[in-house]
């Protein structure tokens, strides 16, 4: 998954080192918006820290032989955002996918796009057996992603994450390989 094309506007790519600045700029642009439920937002304070992290998650290839597990999110040739899969796990053949999408990105369905070619790559390619994705409550937005792709919602985990000052809680989704089948046909 060095480049996927999704439709002729979208698509995914691994970052390199030369994307820092414009992940920066976008997380900066879309900083209020971003900081009410991501909690790193603050500590992404100039470029270096962009350019840290796409590091990092290069690394994490390595790590995963071969795997990204995040890439860019590339809307009408100007990154939109991120989304990756997290907490693979090999052995029970189960992972999560995490996004977020820059405020200037919003209702363009361009999420939920982003998030079925991630998963049929994840039960297609990678062999997945299960796919979730937790959002928090409050998260509208991030909510209506699995809602609209046929994820079941399997439970509510309370107080989950910590975001500055207060816990949010979390509503887990959940899609099996057999279920994406039957709802792609």
């Amino acid at each position: 998954m060095l480049l996927q094309k999704i439709t002729e506007n979208l698509s995914f790519r691994l970052f390199t080192v030369d994307d820092a600045e414009e992940v920066f700029t976008l997380i900066n642009n879309s900083r209020t918006y971003l900081r009410e439920y991501l909690g790193w937002v603050d500590l992404t304070t100039e470029v270096k820290d962009s350019e840290t992290w796409i590091k990092t998650t290069l690394q994490g290839m390595v790590e995963t032989g071969g795997f990204p597990t995040t890439v860019a999110i590339i809307y009408g040739g100007k990154i939109a955002g991120t989304i990756g899969i997290q907490e693979l796990n090999r052995a029970n053949r189960s992972a999560s996918i995490g996004y977020w999408l820059g405020e200037g990105f919003q209702g363009k369905g361009i999420m939920t796009k982003a998030c079925s070619s991630l998963m049929d790559y994840g039960f297609n390619e990678l062999k997945l057996n299960r796919i979730s994705i937790k959002a928090a409550f409050s998260n509208e937005k991030s909510r209506a992603i699995p809602e609209r792709l046929g994820f079941r919602e399997e439970g509510h985990i309370r107080q989950a994450e910590w975001v500055y000052d207060h816990y949010v809680d979390h509503v887990v989704y959940g899609m099996l390989a057999e279920e994406w089948g039957s709802y792609q046909k």
